[in-house]
């Protein structure tokens, strides 16, 4: 099946631009052995390719590309299939922009295309190249959250000691699992994550329930976790509790019950963050919006979780605007290496800094991801790489410290 890959790289500092063109001459020769076609645009910091040949060619190419170490950041931007190829098969060529104007490059890409101009206009590959050649003034890349200057310290949370084994009486337990906020070395508060008393998932606890009464007793759990944020002493810190939507509609005096449990275990009703996940359909949106105005009146935050993977999706956004959101992982997973992934990610912290909406990245696993998203203009985090959830109680907290 034809294949065509685009990909974005940084050329190292110690791989002289001068020593491009002799790396692309043999690469020329090896690509017309596999049939494949590169066309490698440099523009002094920057590489853009486009590869074209057969899948299984194309990505066994592309894995040792990712591999060599005389270029970096290497960020996967399109994989598409099509009938015929875009260009010659020439093996590959090299189109300079700091020898070359735009103009004579953009002439010479169009040169080697075996499309008609007026589908060459409209075609996305090209819209690549296009704006890859005629961006300007193109900056050195920004160091400052480079992966490899960045280790992790270990530091106990500042919190009560962690209640052993199962509490019991209580039909389920719960994990928390800190929200931090690297750049100030700060927790910003705990989610508490629900927890079958085998300690099995979420979506165990919920399956093994009478489904008749999933939202009455999606509710009533709410209650241990504030107990437990009691027992463990969070003080002023904050605790996010996750709520099915409509245990909101279908539970007769919700919004009351969770006021009355927040006090009973001394916590203060702006200490609380509800979040409410996209991935239930919401029904009678009518009286799930009058419940968030309750919630709010009452001083209760508000929350949208797993931003991006379910049902309501920005519809949902435009409809009421929450205190904060939580970027699903499935978004920020690898996303130091995705191109599309960078441009979802971009467009949500635009929207959200613009609705002066916080943004949570949750699922960060990998210091790479991390830096990615700190450089992006993400401030607060969620994820194995800084906390696990701990049962009962709060982990260790592991903070990115620069290498010294």
């Amino acid at each position: 099946m034809l294949t065509t890959l685009i990909y974005r790289s940084q050329l190292n500092s110690s791989c002289k631009s001068i020593h491009l063109a002799s790396l692309v001459e043999k690469a020329r020769h090896r690509n017309a052995k596999l049939n494949i076609t590169g066309i490698l645009l440099f523009n002094g910091y920057d590489i853009l390719q486009v590869l074209e040949g057969s899948e299984e060619s194309v990505i066994q190419l592309f894995h040792k590309i990712r591999e060599d170490k005389r270029h970096s950041d290497v960020v996967e931007l399109m994989r598409d299939y099509g009938p015929r190829r875009r260009f010659e098969n020439v093996g590959m060529l090299l189109f300079d922009l700091q020898v070359k104007s735009p103009k004579s490059v953009l002439e010479s890409v169009l040169r080697y295309s075996k499309l008609e101009s007026y589908l060459a206009s409209d075609d996305r590959v090209f819209k690549f190249i296009q704006t890859f050649i005629t961006q300007k003034n193109p900056s050195p890349p920004d160091t400052t959250y480079n992966a490899d200057k960045w280790t992790l310290s270990r530091e106990n949370a500042p919190f009560g000691e962690c209640i052993n084994g199962v509490i019991a009486h209580q039909s389920c337990q719960f994990a928390l699992q800190p929200i931090v906020e690297p750049g100030e070395g700060k927790i910003t508060s705990l989610e508490a994550l629900i927890r079958g008393n085998d300690g099995g998932s979420p979506e165990r606890f919920f399956q093994a329930i009478d489904q008749d009464k999933v939202y009455e007793i999606d509710l009533q759990t709410k209650a241990y976790a504030f107990a437990l944020a009691e027992k463990i002493g969070i003080g002023g810190h904050k605790i996010a509790v996750n709520l099915l939507p409509m245990s909101l509609v279908n539970v007769p005096g919700a919004v009351e019950f969770l006021v009355d449990q927040i006090k009973l275990h001394g916590l203060q009703p702006e200490q609380v963050v509800i979040e409410v996940t996209e991935n239930e359909m919401i029904s009678g949106f009518n009286q799930f919006n009058s419940a968030i105005k309750h919630l709010r009146a009452e001083g209760i935050g508000l929350a949208i979780d797993d931003f991006g993977s379910g049902y309501a999706g920005l519809s949902l956004l435009t409809k009421f605007q929450p205190d904060k959101i939580k970027i699903d992982r499935e978004i920020v997973s690898n996303i130091h290496l995705s191109g599309p992934k960078q441009a979802i990610v971009r467009s949500i912290v635009s929207c959200c800094t613009d609705m002066e909406i916080s943004l949570v990245a949750e699922g960060i696993e990998k210091i790479e991801e991390w830096c990615w998203l700190e450089s992006a203009g993400i401030r607060r985090f969620q994820g194995f790489l800084f906390s696990r959830p701990q049962l009962n109680g709060v982990g260790d907290i592991h903070w990115p410290q620069v290498t010294r």
